[in-house]
């Protein structure tokens, strides 16, 4: 799998995984983690357009970790 390809197929898993978090039930911290996670996914989005490879994978693994933070805990 190419890097583009790797990074598209996470960006997909983030908004799956995004659409399992109910609104209604976060913390305002839980709020606040989950906008920041949709930064840094659109980040990656911006870089992938851009071509710069290592830094959308960056900040769609830092989404990632975002969000698992809600999922998890």
């Amino acid at each position: 799998m190419n890097q583009k390809t790797r990074i598209e197929k996470d960006i997909t898993i983030f908004e799956e995984n995004l659409k399992k978090i109910k609104k209604n039930s976060l913390t305002l911290s839980q709020k606040k983690t989950k906008e920041l996670a949709k930064q840094y996914y659109n980040d990656s989005k911006y870089y992938l357009d851009k071509k710069d490879y290592f830094t959308a994978f960056g900040c769609i693994n830092y989404a990632h970790g975002l969000l698992d933070s809600i999922i998890n805990f």
